[in-house]
């Protein structure tokens, strides 16, 4: 037998495989593209059906003549990028630089990197998919118009740096949008009533809810209503009216997809949808894992499909039923509908059940070992059966009002022995009790509690609600939700704040001009039917050429008349009350990556900047000065005396204005990544901290830094050594 050369995208990625082919087999890797356009020019023939102009990626000629000379000395090649469209994509670019008719045999694809799946992709060889080329090629080109044609409009316009994309600008303006609704926005107040009542005197306290008035439901607008109504039910007698039973099924959340996994990796870990697909990249890709060498722990990240290959099923089961009982495991394996499914790829997964987290725990980083466990039990609870509540509702009436007091009780936990998806809003499901009540009988009342409440403005989107958003819109697909994310932060048309988005002035700026010359950029709609579009070429039912030439003319004809029409745009300078202690200029306030800061207008020839202090109004411990908020390089807030350097108090948790009722010292609020958090005393003698929890996590803290810190250092005198 032959040679035969694999082509891979990442080192890591042809390290595992090697492993599974054996010695007739070369693999090496292409580090992703090798063939682009080219970044000094537009690099589309227009009138020329769109013709783009690849050449070699600058940098890359040893790495193309050491594929080329290993192509040579194969007898086959074969082309192993990854099983999407930009992995085809890929794999059309390479068969050119290494001269491979793409109409032969020479593509394998696989969804994971295991010995099964690699064997059987190498057996199993096809001709390159065109169609899935002319797909990732019409996203290219579209992409490259916009950004081409349109970005040099808004550094004449507005200033040079600035972007604009054909995905991006829709997501910022989804954003704008949601800040002035927040804006627009005013509450309206509301009342509550809730009925503190027991079967009798000494009995369990149980909640039932004011719900309605003569038959109708109740509103409660003001206090004055309010107090009326409250005293009426002081006065009533309260009798059950009906007790109604019934089992509630709640089913587990299907396994992940590349948007789920974002988004609860968000939610639970407080990743970044960067960092949640660079991680889940190495897990694919394949890891040491002691005498059984490199090998991929989970299925192909970059997907929209929930279908799961029938032997994992099987596997799943099997654990299942050992680890938990039958009971546990349903009668047939779940099957979940996907919207959409690009080339049917499956869910994400891991590539065996064998591979549990506690096995894996001395052979993973802190990162993989975090996100791996959330696979790996997203996809067991995935196969398990429902969970089911016994629920009570009891009506109870009371002259003219109808209240309701509602029971919950998990009787059988199911797949929430495991797992349970994370939500933006809080969990529902608790455990809520309710003693045995019957028909008929009578209540006695405890208290009568009303509650003001003020209706909210929609939230912020966190990262996890924005990928959400973007998804059920078809804005984007697997791929694009991470760089999507990255490139708008990057561009300082969005910031993070308390991990929430908000859009800068430069942000907002830039989507109100769009809006006015350029709607269809910036329409949801149109988006997502341009990504239908790109899916029906995929699938051979569409031509790229007529996709880009209906894109392109109208495109083209609206630049035009935007150029003529829209002057000079000044962006807003907001000047500050401080001066500049080099020059004497009032600084003015600046966005940055990480949020605002000052810098002297005298810029470039006085390049003064500082951050802004968020004054707390809260007394130092140690001076006589006031805490302020302050912000790392990377944006990170904590806060610190107003007197620093001569001042050395600092701490990442939030100060507040409720002094220790103990001692009278400073109270912290530190936070968890659950979202809850707890008040400590920062008295490290204050009695209140001598059984506190807090302890234990600023001893866990102090040391994480303490390691990094040593760490930094031995780095930094290896560097000197060497």
């Amino acid at each position: 037998m032959g040679k035969t050369l694999v082509v891979v995208e990442s080192p890591a990625k042809a390290k595992t495989i090697e492993k599974f082919l054996g010695k007739n087999y070369t693999v090496k890797a292409s580090m992703g593209h090798l063939r682009d356009l080219p970044k000094s020019q537009f690099g589309i023939d227009i009138d020329n059906d769109f013709t783009p102009k690849y050449i070699n990626i600058r940098g890359k000629g040893e790495l193309i003549k050491s594929l080329k000379d290993a192509a040579k000395a194969a007898d086959k090649v074969y082309l192993a990028s990854d099983p999407d469209r930009e992995g085809e994509a890929i794999a059309w670019h390479l068969a050119h630089i290494l001269n491979i008719d793409t109409d032969q045999s020479c593509r394998i694809v696989f969804n994971e990197i295991t010995k099964p799946a690699i064997q059987n992709a190498v057996k199993n060889p096809r001709p390159i998919n065109l169609d899935r080329v002319d797909a990732q090629q019409a996203r290219r080109l579209l992409d490259r118009i916009v950004g081409y044609q349109l970005s040099p409009l808004l550094w004449r316009k507005v200033r040079k740096g600035l972007s604009a994309g054909r995905v991006q600008s829709v997501a910022v303006k989804m954003i704008c949008d949601r800040e002035k609704e927040i804006q627009a926005f005013t509450p309206e107040e509301y009342w509550t009533i809730t009925a503190k009542l027991r079967e009798k005197p000494k009995a369990v306290l149980f909640d039932a809810q004011l719900i309605s008035v003569d038959g109708k439901k109740i509103t409660l607008s003001n206090e004055q209503q309010t107090d009326i109504v409250k005293g009426e039910l002081e006065r009533s007698d309260f009798i059950v009216a009906d007790v109604k039973r019934r089992e509630r099924r709640r089913n587990p959340a299907p396994p992940f997809i590349t948007s789920s996994l974002q988004q609860d990796a968000s939610r639970k870990l407080g990743f970044t949808s960067r960092k949640t697909m660079m991680v889940a990249q190495q897990l694919y890709e394949g890891l040491e894992i002691g005498k059984t060498g490199p090998v991929g722990l989970i299925t192909y990240m970059r997907t929209d499909s929930t279908r799961v290959a029938e032997s994992a099923q099987q596997d799943a089961r099997e654990y299942i039923v050992g680890k938990f009982g039958t009971e546990y495991m349903p009668e047939k394996p779940p099957v979940y509908s996907s919207k959409k499914s690009q080339d049917a790829h499956e869910a994400i997964r891991p590539t065996s059940i064998e591979f549990t987290p506690a096995s894996l725990a001395n052979h993973l980083s802190r990162e993989q070992l975090k996100l791996y466990t959330l696979i790996w039990e997203r996809f067991i609870a995935s196969q398990m059966s429902p969970a089911i509540y016994d629920t009570r509702t009891a009506e109870i009436t009371t002259g003219r009002y109808g209240l309701r007091a509602t029971g919950s009780q998990l009787k059988f936990a199911g797949f929430m022995a495991v797992y349970i998806e994370g939500k933006d809003e809080e969990e529902n499901d608790k455990d809520i009790s309710l003693p045995e009540l019957t028909a008929g009988q009578s209540l006695k009342l405890h208290k009568i509690q009303p509650a003001q409440h003020f209706t909210e403005p929609p939230p912020r989107y966190t990262e996890a609600s924005l990928v959400k958003t973007l998804e059920e819109k078809g804005i984007g697909r697997p791929s694009t939700y991470a760089p999507i994310v990255e490139t708008i932060i990057d561009r300082g048309y969005v910031v993070r704040v308390e991990k929430k988005f908000q859009p800068t002035e430069l942000g907002i700026l830039v989507v109100d001009l769009l809006k006015e010359y350029f709607k269809t950029i910036v329409d949801v709609e149109f988006t997502a039917a341009m990504e239908d579009q790109l899916d029906e070429i995929a699938d051979g039912k569409a031509s790229k050429v007529e996709l880009l030439k209906g894109f392109y003319d109208p495109f083209a004809t609206t630049l035009a008349y935007a150029d003529e029409q829209i002057g000079h745009v000044e962006i807003p300078v907001e000047v500050s009350d401080v001066q500049c202690e080099n020059c004497g200029r009032y600084m003015v306030v600046k966005q940055g990556r990480y949020g605002k800061f000052l810098a002297c207008p005298g810029f470039p020839e006085c390049r003064n900047t500082k951050p802004i202090l968020k004054d707390t109004g809260i007394g130092c411990p140690k001076c006589t000065g006031n805490i302020v908020e302050r912000r790392t390089k990377r944006g990170k807030a904590f806060y610190g005396c107003q007197n620093y350097p001569t001042c050395d108090f600092v701490t990442w948790d939030t100060p507040i204005q409720d002094k220790c009722q103990t001692c009278g010292s400073l109270q912290l609020r530190h936070p968890y990544k659950n979202g809850s958090s707890i008040i400590y005393c920062e008295n490290v003698l204050c009695p209140t901290r001598e059984n506190s929890p807090i302890n234990k996590e600023l001893k866990k803290k102090d040391k994480k830094e303490t390691t990094k810190e040593d760490a930094a250092k031995k780095k930094k005198r290896n560097k000197k050594q060497s």
